[in-house]
C-alpha cells in the first residue's frame, strides 16, 4: 500500500488528505515495523516535522476506522499499529518470548474466511490473523 492508495481510501469515504495526515501517512508507511502511536510521533519530531500528538492519535485512529489499519496489542500495553496490505495481515506469535513473525501466506485464512462469510452471512472486508505457539528457541523440548 502506498500514500495514494491511502489518499484514494480517505476521499471515497469523505475525508480529506491534508497536508499532516500526508505526513502521518508517510511517515507510517516509512516504518518497517509495527508502530505505536508515541513512536510514530517521535519519528515524525526527529524528522522535523511540526505534526502534532494528538494530530497523529486522531490520523491513526481514522485510517482504522477506513480500515487501512489496525490496532494489535500484543503484551504492551499500548496498541501498536499494522497496516493491512490488501486488506490483511497475518502473525505466529511466540508465546515465550513475544517475538513475532508477519507471512503472506493466505490459504488457510482465505479458506477460512469464505466459510465464516457463508455461514455467518457476513460481508467480510479484511482480517488480522494471529497464531500463537513457540518460536525455534522457546518450543518446548520434550525428553
Amino acid at each position: 500500500m502506498n500514500v495514494a492508495q491511502i489518499e484514494h481510501k480517505l476521499a471515497a469515504q469523505g475525508h480529506r488528505a491534508t497536508a499532516a495526515r500526508q505526513e502521518v501517512i508517510a511517515a507510517l508507511l516509512a516504518t518497517d515495523a509495527h508502530v505505536s502511536a508515541d513512536t510514530l510521533y517521535e519519528q515524525l519530531r526527529a524528522d522535523g516535522s511540526r505534526v502534532g500528538r494528538m494530530t497523529v492519535f486522531r490520523t491513526l485512529d481514522l485510517l482504522a476506522e477506513i480500515g487501512v489499519i489496525r490496532p494489535i496489542y500484543q503484551g504492551s500495553g499500548a496498541a501498536h499499529f499494522v497496516v493491512l496490505e490488501d486488506g490483511h495481515h497475518h502473525h505466529l506469535v511466540c508465546m515465550h518470548c513475544a517475538q513475532t513473525v508477519e507471512f503472506d501466506d493466505c490459504s488457510l485464512a482465505d479458506e477460512m474466511v469464505g466459510q465464516l462469510a457463508a455461514r455467518h452471512d457476513f460481508q467480510i472486508a479484511g482480517h488480522l490473523l494471529e497464531i500463537y505457539g513457540f518460536c525455534r528457541d522457546c518450543q518446548p523440548t520434550s525428553k
